[in-house]
Order: C-alpha cells, then sequence, then structure tokens
C-alpha cells in the first residue's frame, strides 16, 4: 500500500512538473489572458484607417450626385468643369421658339411675382416699388450693370424700362441648339426662368449679345469675363448642355487670364459693384484681352441698327410673336407695339 501511495505521489510530481514546463500554471493563464487585448489593439490599429477609403468613395458619390444641380462654386474650378462638358457642333434650329420654354417670366417659385421682378428684387439697389403689388414690382433702383461696368438709374415705364434687361446669361436659343431639345418641358421651363442663368444687365448690351455664345460675345466690361464664362459653363453643366470647339476655346481663352476662378455658387453677381468701386480690376485683364474686346462689336453692332430701324414688321397679337420667336419683345424692337405692352413697361408679349 505504501508502494501505490509513493508511485501515486510520483506521477502527481511529474504532472505538474509537466504543467510548469507548457506554460499551463494558473500565473500563465492569467498572463495569457492579460495578453489578449493586446492581440486585439493590434489588428484595431491596423484597421483603423479603413474608413478612410469608405469617406472618400462618399465623397465622390456625393460630387457625382451634384451633376445637374447648382454647382458648388468654391469646390469647382471653372477650367476643370470646362473639361467636364461635351464638345459637339451646333444642331439646326429647327423647331426652336420662346414657347418651348414655357411662358416668359413664369411664377416658377410661387413667391407670387414674376421672374422678371425677382431678378430686378435681386440684382438692383435702392428700390421702391409700385403700389399695391405687396413690395414685387419694382419701380425704380439702382444697377451696377456687370457687362459695361457702369451706373444705370433704372426707371420703370414705356420709354425707360427697357434701360435694364434680364439677359439669360445661356441664350435660350443657344441652348435649343446645344442639348435643350433632350430636355423635358418642365426642364426647359426651370432653365428659362432660373435666377442661376439670370442678371439684369444694360439693355443696350443685351441687344448685342442676342443669342451668342461666348465665341461671338463677351461683355465689354473685361474686369467680369472671368465670371461670365464661369457662369455660363456653371449653366451648361446643370442642365446637360454642351459647347461648339470655337465656344469652348473661347472660354478658355477667357479663364487663361483667371486660372482660378471658381464656378459661381447660386445667382447674384460678385463682380459687378466691386468693379464700379475698384476700376484696377476692369482694368487688369486688358493688356490680354484688348486684341479680341473690338471683334465682337463690329459684327453684332450693324445688325442690330437695321432691326431696329425696321418699322415695316408687323404682329397681330403676343401669339404671332412667341410663334416668331421673338417674344419678349423690347420698346425699339421691330414689331414693337403699345398694344402688345399691357402694362406699359417697355416690355411687350412678356
Amino acid at each position: 500500500m505504501a508502494s501505490t501511495w509513493r508511485t501515486l505521489a510520483a506521477s502527481l510530481s511529474a504532472g505538474a512538473l509537466l504543467l510548469t514546463v507548457f506554460g499551463c500554471s494558473p500565473v500563465d493563464s492569467t498572463s495569457s489572458s492579460s495578453a489578449q487585448p493586446s492581440t486585439t489593439s493590434s489588428p484595431s490599429a491596423t484597421t483603423t484607417p479603413e474608413p478612410e477609403p469608405s469617406q472618400t468613395a462618399e465623397e465622390q458619390q456625393s460630387t457625382a450626385d451634384m451633376i445637374g444641380q447648382a454647382p458648388e462654386g468654391a469646390q469647382d474650378n471653372a477650367l476643370t468643369v470646362l473639361d467636364t462638358l461635351a464638345v459637339k457642333g451646333r444642331a439646326p434650329k429647327t423647331g426652336y421658339s420662346r414657347d418651348q420654354f414655357g411662358a416668359a417670366w413664369a411664377d416658377v417659385d410661387h413667391n407670387g411675382c414674376d421672374t422678371r421682378n425677382d431678378i430686378l428684387n435681386r440684382d438692383l439697389t435702392d428700390k421702391t416699388y409700385k403700389a399695391n403689388t405687396h413690395d414685387c414690382v419694382v419701380a425704380s433702383g439702382v444697377l451696377q450693370d456687370p457687362y459695361t461696368g457702369t451706373r444705370i438709374d433704372f426707371v420703370r415705364g414705356q420709354d425707360t424700362s427697357a434701360a435694364v434687361q434680364i439677359d439669360h446669361v445661356v441664350a435660350l436659343s443657344d441652348a435649343w441648339q446645344k442639348g435643350a431639345q433632350q430636355l423635358t418641358e418642365d426642364e426647359r421651363r426651370n432653365l428659362a426662368n432660373d435666377p442661376y442663368n439670370l442678371l439684369a444687365v444694360d439693355g443696350p448690351s443685351n441687344q448685342r449679345k442676342s443669342d451668342g455664345d461666348a465665341a461671338t460675345w463677351l461683355p465689354a466690361n473685361t474686369g467680369f469675363r472671368c465670371e461670365y464664362v464661369a457662369r455660363q459653363i456653371g449653366v451648361k453643366q446643370k442642365y446637360r448642355l454642351w459647347v461648339t470647339q470655337a465656344e469652348h476655346d473661347a472660354m478658355a481663352n477667357v479663364l487663361a487670364t483667371c486660372p482660378t476662378q471658381t464656378i459661381p455658387a447660386d445667382g447674384g453677381v460678385i463682380t459687378p459693384v466691386q468693379a464700379g468701386q475698384q476700376p484696377a480690376q476692369t482694368v487688369e485683364p486688358q493688356p490680354t484681352q484688348e486684341v479680341p474686346t473690338p471683334q465682337p462689336a463690329p459684327t453684332q453692332e450693324p445688325a442690330l441698327q437695321p432691326a431696329q430701324q425696321d418699322t415695316n414688321v408687323y404682329y397681330k397679337n403676343c401669339t404671332a410673336v412667341r410663334a416668331a420667336g421673338k417674344a419678349p419683345l423690347h420698346q425699339g424692337e421691330p414689331g414693337y407695339s403699345s398694344k402688345l405692352d399691357r402694362d406699359g413697361d417697355g416690355i411687350a408679349c412678356e
């Protein structure tokens, strides 16, 4: 019996020795447990950067989702966005009429005020309003004109309203020939009334521009050309319109003088007031723009004058004006008649 106990004791001693050798003592078990967080911590450190690619992808998707929406200005370089626009030939003007873009100056934002007066309200200062219009119809105001860099005192009236006109930065006829035919009715109506595509400007300058693009017309105020071209690019990006090769090159030439120019972020104008207060901004780009500056004027001016002097054009009513694609008509334009100008503001068939 004693021998049996001695054998059992020896076996127990050998077992304890084996446990010690293979690191299975209670102390080692605790150490292994405490080491586990260290093992977990190490993979955590290696996986910390993983969310970063995911966030970058989300940012990229967010940027992609902005296509067709208002550009974000400071985040979009105008030259970079220009290179994303399709370059194609001008499509035929077949089928174009002002009616393709909905009623002129529709109240698309349902604020009780037509688009023309919305833009006058936005771009003019020192405004007064026609009585009983809930501060909608602008009776007078001051425009620091972006196209000429001059001050215009606006007074509403048959003989004076046309001094300030609302320009489509991307002309509707130009848009029609560069992709707008493929837009829906609602999209075309929005394009025609989108404050992002509208500026209150000097009337004669607007008439000289007509439906020209950057290849055929640029503002006389050279200090505004970069912002003007950048806004055209923004509009074309927003409504998925293309540019011709000549138009692309003209835009690129303007932006070469201001390579950091960004796409305007919203409606309104930044440069004109500054141009009026700081003439140096207008003069600065002139050395590089001096040669092309006089080119548009000679080609546009002669075409305008005969049209204004043509007294043989007659429209029976505004339906006929719109069918001819001439609405709205401004006082002094062929076919204008006070009978078509119901509110006597110098603009018929609005």
